[in-house]
């Protein structure tokens, strides 16, 4: 507090004092302008917590609210005695507000006490302000009702505020925030303290029930579980319920959940919950959801091929379902029907149907279709382009997959290993490659767990020409009679041959009798050195000669025979003839 007078010529000294609220003095504190010392009087109030300047400021440590008073400073000269007072007033901040002693929990229509607003060690004193959401509460008869206490600690002087508050709730207030302020004043003017927002657990009656279905999905199919949550609006809220279930004449008394497992098509209608008193009720319908499929004829099946069968497929659904087929992975545009069955037709077929509205629920069901057939053969023969070779194929039909076995009759050799194509739709094929001497008979045998099935297929010698043979042959009866014909030809061919040597050797033997006989009747013998016109011994050993090497093939007495044949009775009679003319 500094000392407001200006410091006087001849000033003797200085002194501090306040005044008592009746008027007296209590001097503090002393400096001489002369002496330069400090003297501080003897009260306790102050002891230890004063300090007087050589300008006569006068600091107080460690404010009291006891230090609100009207303090003095007084300069003294030989002539005058001059005094300027300063009034001191001290402020203390209140601690921030509580809610103390609040309520476990607020009924509504029931007026009950919410709890107290207290602000410690305040001065001078505050105010405090009860709040709801931000605004403030103002007294209501019967609603809302507060009382504020303030009261000051002898000792320091502080004062303690407390504002009760009673109130009336209603539902709306479940979640509402509860608080209070404290207003105050400092030096620099007014101020304002918050407390923490508090929230109070509003009790009130339940005035509706509500029944759900808590499921995984929005649909239920059967073999769910199903749980029913009954619920009322009330707080606390009802802790049991009745539940009436679709079949069940009484309900059932249960906690707020009701719960079914692996249920039916049956379980389908009405169900209802109420408070224990049936005042109050709440109802659902529930639709379980069920798709059956029958498959006609299912499971394993085995047909004989060429054999009708009639597939059938039943739907019974909640919902209109959607059905379709599947063979072998593949989906298949129709469902299967089969009048004459088919190797291809073997397969396993599902029949498959869904309900799209209703999530997981699917059903299919399988056949798997057998056609069974005997062994069929059908043998075809192509001559290979270099013509040293044929290809002989067996095409085999039939199932179980028949196995395939070769034979050959007569000599001959195989050049390569028997091949197999793919067994696809109960049909392949077996082939090898020959190149035969001689005629042969290849026999193809085809056997399955049905039947054993054998056929045949004459294939003639590489080095006999084949006329005309076409590139495949269906049947071996074709085989058969070209080979007939290639023997005929080669019959007659031989005859042709025979006559015609025949008629050769004939010649020569009538060409070599005519010269002999005009050499003995009419001619002279020829002397050495003349030529001899018919050499009928060279004549004929070469004509023996050049029939031999012409017809390898015909025996050497077979020209014997041809002599003594061309020597008849006709011939011997010319001769006569001719040689008796000669005579004459």
């Amino acid at each position: 507090m500094p000392c407001r007078l200006e410091v006087p010529d001849g000033l003797l000294f200085g002194k501090w004092k306040y005044e008592m609220p009746n008027g007296s003095p209590v001097f503090i504190a002393f400096r001489s302008s002369t002496k330069k010392n400090v003297q501080y009087d003897d009260v306790p109030e102050y002891k230890d917590r004063l300090i007087l300047s050589e300008n006569y400021t006068l600091s107080i440590k460690n404010a009291r609210i006891s230090d609100e008073k009207r303090f003095v400073c007084m300069l003294v000269t030989e002539d005058d005695v001059s005094e300027e007072p300063t009034i001191v007033k001290v402020f203390k901040q209140p601690s921030q507000p509580e809610i103390l002693h609040q309520a476990d929990f607020l009924e509504t229509e029931k007026l009950q006490m919410l709890g107290e607003c207290v602000a410690r060690d305040s001065y001078p004193e505050g105010n405090v302000t009860w709040y709801k959401n931000g605004r403030v509460l103002q007294p209501v008869e019967e609603a809302v009702v507060i009382n504020l206490q303030k009261i000051v600690d002898r000792s320091t002087g502080l004062f303690t505020m407390t504002s009760s508050l009673q109130y009336m709730p209603t539902k709306k207030d479940a979640n509402a925030k509860f608080s209070c302020t404290v207003t105050y004043y400092g030096p620099s003017g007014q101020k304002t303290i918050h407390s923490e927002p508090i929230v109070f657990d509003v009790h009130y009656p339940t005035e509706k029930v509500t029944i759900k279905v808590l499921s995984q999905s929005s649909t239920i199919k059967e073999g769910d579980n199903i749980t029913l949550k009954c619920s009322g609006n009330g707080n606390p809220p009802p802790q049991e319920f009745l539940f009436y279930i679709p079949g069940e004449a009484e309900g059932i008394r249960s906690s707020d959940t009701y719960v079914m497992t692996d249920v039916r098509r049956n379980a389908t209608g009405e169900y209802k919950c109420s408070l224990l008193d049936k005042t109050m009720m709440d109802s659902t319908t529930i639709t379980v959801h069920y798709l059956d499929l029958q498959l006609t004829p299912s499971g394993e099946v085995t047909k004989q091929i060429g054999e009708e069968l009639r597939v059938s497929c039943t739907i019974s659904s909640s919902r209109n379902a959607t059905v379709f087929w599947i063979k072998d992975n593949m989906r298949m545009q129709t469902s299967p029907s089969f009048s004459s069955l088919q190797y291809q037709d073997a397969g396993n077929y599902i029949c498959e149907t869904t309900l799209q509205e209703v999530e997981g629920l699917k059903k299919r069901k399988t056949l798997k279709l057998i056609v069974e057939g005997k062994p069929q053969i059908k043998m075809t023969k192509k001559t290979n382009t270099n013509k040293m070779s044929k290809t002989i194929v067996c095409h085999v039909e039939g199932f179980p997959k028949p196995a395939v076995q070769w034979t050959v009759t007569g000599s001959g050799s195989i050049i390569n290993k028997t091949e197999e194509t793919k067994y696809v739709n109960g049909k392949f094929s077996s082939k090898i490659v020959i190149a035969p001497e001689e005629n042969v008979t290849l026999t193809c045998i085809a056997e399955n767990e049905l039947e054993r099935t054998v056929t045949s297929l004459n294939v003639s010698a590489i080095s006999i020409p084949e006329y005309d043979e076409p590139e495949d042959r269906s049947d071996d009866s074709s085989e058969k009679v070209n080979d007939q014909a290639k023997l005929i030809v080669g019959i007659v061919v031989g005859l042709l041959l025979a006559a015609l040597v025949a008629g050769v050797v004939y010649w020569l033997y009538v060409k070599k009798s005519k010269p002999t006989v005009s050499s003995d009747s009419l001619n002279p013998p020829l002397n050495s050195n003349s030529p001899n016109l018919y050499p009928q011994s060279d004549a004929k050993g070469k004509s023996e000669k050049a029939a031999a090497q012409n017809f390898p093939s015909l025996p050497r007495t077979a020209s014997k025979h041809v002599d003594k044949d061309l020597g008849n009775i006709e011939e011997n009679k010319k001769l006569e003839e001719n040689n008796h003319k000669s005579e004459t």
